[in-house]
Order: structure tokens, then C-alpha cells, then sequence
């Protein structure tokens, strides 16, 4: 229902509009007092990076923010990551992810992020403590947030917005009527616009994610996915649509799609459930991490890269390394 409301399919959203109306004016005015000086954010002595997006739901940033980071690392750079870890619970904040901290403390992104990567990665609520925790360990070159646009309590050197290019800003309106944390027109003020398939438009950085190899949770065998047998295909993303039509683009035929909540905590039994005669159970990474310790041998995963146009590309970290050296 709500992503009918969200995409202008209904008109339930009048109902909503006077909280949207609210939520406006609250994002409004804090953002004007930052600006205004009426409120500080911390700034860093490192460069930092924003990758954030302007609606509620997954758009594709933290496949950007692997890249990204991989990119840097590549070039001699000392890469460190910090998150809100959204869906995580911790005692104690900030936490420094390492091999002991579980999806549950710290949230399912951050750890694929630092499993992927190998950065260092900090989650707080304050993302400031994060980044002071990270400069605390180790030095570093840049450290980049993973979303993070609209918490400007932490100054950063550089915004990069990452837009699903199918869906886009839906009806336009901001939460709850609509997904929109913030209005397009912020998009004015950003560095770099980075669309998540679809169509770019001028000025937009057109992006992709591609994988074309599954995983399996228990064994790490890597099969292709052309000729997978058939299989039940869960996702627990921002839009799990997305997912399953990529293993349909793939030619992996499908008997179920079940989609979850964004960020869901599984149960072994649930999943197990799904796959009563033991056909092949396929999910993204990001359910994977969340589901490595108890998973059957039928179970895989598709990782993800995000790929841009060569020239786009460059010019994409050609911006991030200016700001690095800025703060050098």
C-alpha cells in the first residue's frame, strides 16, 4: 500500500499531507539553522564524503559506497567508513565493527560494508563519535558516510546523491505522503547526482549494479548464474523488486519471490520453510550477512558492483581525491 501511496497510484496521500506538511517544515527550518550558523556541525580533520539520498528506501547507496572505497583503497588511500547502523542495536556507542560484532549490534550494511571492503567501520547515532572512534585507532585519508545527507550535525566536503532511476521522487511529497526526506530541489546543492538504473537525465551520473555469480552461504562455491536450477528468491532490501527482476534478467527461473521489511532480522525456521523439497534459496548480500550462522547448504547469495561509464567514472573520483588532498 505504501508504495502505491508513495508513487502517486492513490490518493490516500491527501490524508497524510498535513504530517508531510510538518516533516517539511521541521527538515526546512533545521537545515536553514545550520546553514544560518544558528547550529554547528563538527568537521573532521579528514575529508569527508557523503553518499546520501533524498527519499526513504534502498536506492543502491551502499553499492556505491563499496565502490567508492575500493577505488581509493586502489590508489593509496586510507579509507574509513561510518553509519547511523540502521536495524542494529548496540550497548555501546560508538561501536568499531570487527569479526565479532554481529548484524544485530551494528546493522546489516555496516558489516557488509566492512566485510567487503576490510575498511575500518563505526556506527553511532552521532556520526561524529563514529568518526572520532575511527581517527582515534588508526589515520586516515577520507572518511566516507553512508548516507548521512540530511544529518548535518557532521560538516562534510563533498555530497554525492544516489536517486533510484526507475522510481525516482514518486509524488514528490515528503514523509510520510510521499518518500521524500528532502525536496528535489536539493539537488541543486550536491556535487555529483548518481542515478541507480533507468534514465539519467543531463548532469546525472548513470550507474548499474551487475553480478552474474552466486555465492553459497556455507561453503563459499561460486556458481554462474546462467543455468541455476529453479529457486525461491527472498529480499529484505528498500525495494526488493529490484532484486528479483535481476535474477530474472539473469534467466534463473523462479518458483517464489518473498520480500521483507528493509533491514529484517530472519529466523532460520522461516527461511527453512520456504524451500520445503530443498531447491536452491537465493538472497542479496545484504540478507546474507544477517543469515551466515545458521544457513542450509541450498542457500546463496548474488553479490553486487556498481559500475559507471569509464569517463564518468574518473571524473567521479577525480572530485573525491581533490577534496582528499584539500584536507591534506
Amino acid at each position: 500500500m505504501i508504495e502505491r501511496i508513495w508513487s502517486g497510484q492513490s490518493r490516500l496521500y491527501w490524508l497524510l499531507l498535513p504530517l508531510s506538511w510538518l516533516y517539511g517544515l521541521v527538515s526546512v527550518v533545521r537545515r536553514a539553522c545550520y546553514r544560518w550558523g544558528i547550529f554547528s556541525g563538527w568537521r573532521a580533520p579528514v575529508a569527508v564524503v557523503v553518499v546520501g539520498n533524498l527519499t526513504a528506501g534502498g536506492n543502491g547507496k551502499t553499492p556505491v559506497v563499496i565502490w567508492l572505497a575500493e577505488q581509493l583503497l586502489a590508489r593509496g588511500k586510507r579509507v574509513g567508513v561510518v553509519s547511523r547502523g540502521y536495524g542494529g542495536k548496540s550497548d555501546v556507542y560508538p561501536l568499531v565493527i570487527d569479526d565479532a560484532v554481529t548484524t544485530a549490534q551494528a546493522g546489516d550494511e555496516p558489516v557488509l560494508i566492512h566485510q567487503r571492503t576490510g575498511v575500518p567501520v563505526a556506527v553511532a547515532p552521532r556520526r561524529s563519535e563514529a568518526v572520532k572512534a575511527l581517527l582515534a585507532r588508526q589515520s586516515l585519508d577520507v572518511i566516507i558516510t553512508d548516507d548521512g545527507l540530511q544529518h548535518y550535525a557532521l560538516a562534510r566536503d563533498l555530497e554525492l546523491v544516489v536517486i533510484d532511476g526507475v522510481r525516482r521522487f514518486g509524488n514528490g511529497w515528503w514523509l510520510p505522503a510521499g518518500p521524500m526526506r528532502e525536496r528535489a530541489g536539493r539537488l541543486k546543492d550536491v556535487d555529483a547526482v548518481i542515478v541507480n538504473g533507468g534514465e539519467a537525465r543531463e548532469g546525472e551520473i548513470p550507474m548499474s549494479l551487475a553480478g552474474d555469480t552466486l555465492v553459497n552461504l556455507r561453503s563459499g562455491e561460486r556458481r554462474p548464474a546462467a543455468g541455476f536450477p529453479r529457486s525461491v528468491a527472498i529480499a529484505g532490501i528498500g525495494h526488493p523488486p529490484r532484486f528479483f527482476n535481476t535474477l530474472g534478467m539473469l534467466g534463473i527461473p523462479l518458483s517464489d519471490t518473498v520480500a521483507f521489511a528493509d533491514h529484517r532480522d530472519y529466523a532460520e525456521e522461516e527461511l527453512a520453510g520456504l524451500t520445503p523439497q530443498g531447491e536452491p534459496l537465493l538472497m542479496t548480500e545484504k540478507d546474507a550477512v544477517k543469515c551466515r550462522h545458521f544457513a542450509h547448504d541450498n542457500w546463496w547469495f548474488l553479490p553486487v558492483d556498481a559500475r559507471f561509464p569509464e569517463w564518468q567514472a574518473s571524473g567521479l573520483l577525480e572530485k573525491v581525491l581533490i577534496a582528499i588532498d584539500k584536507k591534506c
